[in-house]
């Protein structure tokens, strides 16, 4: 028999030998779609061609497998097996520089990858985060990732990712400082920004330096722990090698806006270099909302062999911001942005000072076997004020994260992968409330902080044990089967205990063995299509701010954690000669236990404070879908390419059994039930397109559209926000100049003037907006790099 099939294959080789035929392909840079000039094509090992001026190549090909690499300087090798010769490739190759989830080196593209991945995924680039000033994220977030809206309270503090509706429902998340997110996990830089009781602070993230995003939607608990809304890996710009350079960037804007950023960047074939120092400054366009912020970063990345590899990663940060506090119903209505006079008298602010370190090591034992270590840290020093009282915190944050990542050969087409791994926080933190008196000395003034409300130190401990394998099968079938199990401890010290009293002097919470499982099965037709399902699971526990009150000492004990199952469907693709990409994704998810935001009302029309109650089921059900496409492409005419994209985002979400008491306007306690209404703070509908276009002659633009549907702002239904439309555009110039490279750009928000806000706070009448401005705002700067 293997006689047999041994003739028969060289009959066939022989055949092929009358039949070749030419096969043409283009070679890109995957970030940027540049034609890459000079790449070598070799075919079965054996060097064949060249590409030429605009990328392109053709090589004499054989009807039957063969192999191709293609290698070119500063770009990861790529690889692919080809079977027929009338396809035409376009071939995206990926910059080398190092990131630590690219270690072990990928031939394949963000496209081509996502096609394995059963999982709503989308990673932004540089292009789509600059598309407007390139310093507030929620910009880049709300325009170009289906499902996920990201929010702020003042001009460039207090964002929070809000990932298919979670977090919506409970207000601004119920934290005593009402400025952090919770449900999702952030990293930077392989390094935790979500601290051990799974609270995201992004006041002290520089978002000028970041260089790419990635959005996980759905529970992601299998590798992250508590991320029962999704994960958010923020990674900063990296050097390109070969590359030294020293660039200042400027952008002013309307109401005091203006950015200034120095960078030096250096990159050589085992080691690179990015140090980064920006001062931002913003009068705000309300009353009260002035913001200064000072960054420094400094990321050094190095290769001491073959099979290690060190990033190591520090940053320091300066914020203050003003706020004006949330708007009434009324005042949004009649367009007073004057603020909320309650938060202006407490000289309603946020200031963090904080100093963020981590160092990972990557090593590679052998070629099934490697793994990344990240020891890290953040100390910061954080004081607030609102309308319910005055906060100092002082938190410091550790921990580390180790990860396997494991590949074997089963032969006969199988191959296994996968990671196991651990992270491990500890978080001690003293948190202390006061109240706010009125200055005898200037009545008229500020009012100035009064006595101790509570104060507490806080010790949180939080685990992670997770796996996750991924089985390929032949015919580009793959399962996936992962689990995670975290717990959370949370001891807390009330050091105003009073031994009259009924309360304890110490209280603990512990959330432990949640254990959340993942199961997927994957499809990839062709090369260029891919359909998934797959279900996931996670959790989301109280925090130690959510237990006892910073604004008033009050315990708030019995809360249960968040529980979020998710069933999905859908398909991925790069399609018509891979100029177009498309992702879709239809899912139900369900929350048990979900939290809810309870308001405690002042008496004179705003909110006095919050707590968290568990409320009950929610039932959310969406249709996410993502296209980009390339309509044109030249490297001769006038213009060098013309990307249109549009993503789309329809929800359906519902409360299921949701019932929970609350105070009303006399401090009576009421029952809520809101089961069978639409969820607050849901838009159903959601649309963003935009066109993206580079010129051969320097000169680019984009136009950005985004539609937002009304929504519930109370769960009963009976306060809606208005729907709202709204139109960005930006132009500029790019150009060489010896060894200088100039950037000159000029753009508009709110090009029509549209009246929308950035917040919403959900079941907190009167107060219910923080407010986008009201007027075209138009902001324009400059980059000069010189290329050392």
């Amino acid at each position: 028999m293997k006689k047999i099939l041994l003739s028969l294959c060289g009959i066939l080789v022989c055949a092929s030998v009358f039949a070749q035929s030419q096969l043409n392909g283009k070679v890109l840079d995957a970030t940027n779609n540049n034609p890459l000039t000079g790449a070598t094509i070799k075919k079965n090992e054996s060097q064949i061609t060249t590409t030429d001026d605009n990328g392109a190549f053709s090589l004499p090909c054989n009807n039957g497998e063969m192999k191709l690499t293609i290698t070119f300087i500063g770009y990861k090798p790529y690889t692919a097996n080809v079977s027929t010769c009338s396809e035409t490739l376009q071939i995206l190759m990926v910059p080398s520089t190092s990131s630590l989830d690219e270690v072990q080196l990928s031939a394949k593209s963000y496209r081509q990858e996502s096609l394995e991945k059963p999982v709503s995924e989308v990673k932004l680039n540089p292009m789509e985060l600059n598309r407007g000033t390139g310093l507030f994220l929620d910009d880049a977030i709300n325009a170009n990732v289906p499902g996920v809206t990201m929010t702020r309270r003042a001009v460039s503090s207090g964002q929070q990712f809000n990932i298919r509706g979670y977090g919506n429902g409970v207000g601004f998340k119920g934290i005593s400082n009402n400025f952090d997110g919770q449900g999702y996990k952030a990293y930077l830089n392989n390094i935790p920004i979500t601290d051990a009781e799974g609270v995201t602070l992004l006041d002290d993230i520089d978002f000028a330096s970041i260089g790419s995003v990635d959005v996980i939607k759905g529970p992601a608990a299998s590798k992250y722990g508590f991320a029962i809304a999704g994960a958010v890996n923020l990674k900063t710009i990296r050097p390109k090698n070969g590359e030294t350079s020293l660039s200042q960037k400027v952008t002013v804007g309307n109401y005091g806006l203006a950015r200034f950023t120095t960078q030096f960047q250096m990159g050589r074939e085992k080691t690179s270099l990015l140090l980064n120092y920006g001062h931002q400054i913003s009068d705000g366009f309300m009353d009260h909302n002035n913001s200064t912020k000072d960054y420094m970063n400094l990321v050094f990345d190095f290769r001491p062999s073959e099979k290690q590899y060190i990033s190591t990663y520090f940053g320091f940060s300066n914020s203050y911001d003003e706020r004006g506090g949330e708007l009434t119903i009324e005042q949004y209505e009649n367009e007073d942005y004057s603020g909320n006079s309650r938060y202006i008298k407490n000289n309603a602010h946020s200031e963090v000072i904080s100093f963020r370190a981590g160092l990972s090591h990557t090593y590679a034992f052998n070629n099934w076997l490697s793994n990344t270590t990240t020891v890290f840290g953040t100390g910061r020093s954080a004081n607030n004020s609102s309308a319910g009282g005055w906060n100092d915190s002082a938190p410091l944050n550790y921990g580390t994260r180790s990860v396997f990542d494991l590949n074997f050969d089963l032969g006969d087409d199988f191959t296994l992968s996968g990671q196991a791994g651990l992270e491990f926080q500890e978080q001690r933190t003293q948190d202390i409330g006061y109240s706010m008196v009125e200055n005898p000395s200037d009545p008229d003034g500020y009012n100035i902080i009064g006595g101790t409300k509570s104060n507490k130190f806080a010790t949180s401990k939080s685990h992670l044990l997770f796996t996750e394998w991924v089985l390929n099968m032949p015919y580009d079938f793959s399962l996936t089967a992962g689990v995670g199990k975290s717990s959370l401890f949370i001891d807390i010290e009330d050091r105003m205990y009073n031994p009259d009293s009924n309360s304890p002097r110490v209280v603990s919470a512990n959330y432990d063995d949640l254990v959340s499982p993942h199961f997927a099965i994957n499809k990839v037709f062709n090369d260029n299509i891919s359909v998934y399902a797959s279900y996931r699971n996670g959790y989301k526990a109280p925090v130690s701010g959510n237990i006892i009150l910073s604004t008033t000492g009050r315990l708030n004990t019995g809360l249960v954690p968040e529980e979020g199952n998710q069933f999905e469907i859908g398909s991925k693709g790069n399609v018509i000669d891979n100029k177009l990409y498309y992702q879709v994704a239809l899912f139900q998810a369900t929350f048990k236990n979900k939290f809810t935001s309870v308001a405690v009302p002042a008496g004179d029309g705003t909110t006095l404070y919050s707590y968290l109650a568990n409320g009950g089921k929610l039932n959310n059900k969406g249709v996410e879908a993502l296209v980009k496409y390339t309509a044109y492409e030249s490297s001769t005419g006038f213009f060098r390419s013309v990307h249109p994209y549009a993503n789309v985002t329809y929800s359906d979400f519902k409360y299921e059994n949701f019932q929970y008491e609350a105070v009303s306007r006399d401090g009576e306690l009421i029952q809520q039930d809101y089961s069978g209404n639409d969820v607050a703070g849901v838009a159903p509908w959601v649309i963003n397109a935009g066109v993206d276009v580079n010129t051969n002659l320097g000169f680019y633009g984009n136009l950005t559209y985004l539609y937002r549907d009304a929504v519930p702002f109370t769960s009963d239904g009976l306060n809606v926000a208005d729907s709202y439309n709204l139109l960005n555009g930006k132009i500029g110039y790019r150009t060489s100049i010896g060894q200088f490279d100039l950037d000159a750009f000029f753009g508009a928000n709110n090009i029509t003037g549209e009246q929308y806000y950035y917040m919403l706070f959900l079941n907190q009448l009167d107060d219910a907006y923080i407010p986008a401005p009201l007027v075209t705002n138009y902001f324009g700067g400059i980059n000069l790099k010189y290329n050392l």
